[in-house]
């Protein structure tokens, strides 16, 4: 599975991604940070999903209409945690994701917004 994770996820995140098989690209590795619409553009263009804390990506997707490969949303997840919890999202939501669905993870909740759920597509 190839993944962007967004520079405010925890970096030890793409170790344990890339441990596990999965084709991982951190923008905390990149030389800056190119703001939110370049990100979501870029995982866009390399068919990654988007893996982030950051609500604007959500808005940018549904408000605007920005084509994605789908978006994981952590809300109020130790960055310690991270990690598991994306690879439990992952694990149970893939063929959602890579249909454009909107994943949040918060603790001890999960909500999905499928991708034919925003009025932009």
């Amino acid at each position: 599975m190839k993944l962007l994770l967004d520079t405010c996820v925890w970096g030890p995140t793409a170790d344990v991604r890339r441990a596990t098989g999965h084709d991982v690209d951190w923008v905390g590795n990149w030389t800056e940070d190119p703001g939110d619409e370049e990100i979501i553009a870029r995982a866009y263009a390399d068919e990654r999903i988007l893996i982030t804390l950051d609500k604007d990506f959500g808005e940018l997707a549904i408000l605007h209409g920005t084509p994605h490969h789908g978006i994981v949303r952590m809300v109020g997840i130790a960055a310690r945690r991270q990690a598991d919890v994306c690879l439990a999202v992952l694990s149970t939501h893939a063929d959602e994701l890579f249909a454009g669905a909107i994943v949040t993870a918060e603790r001890g909740r999960v909500r999905v917004r499928p991708a034919d759920d925003s009025p932009m597509r």
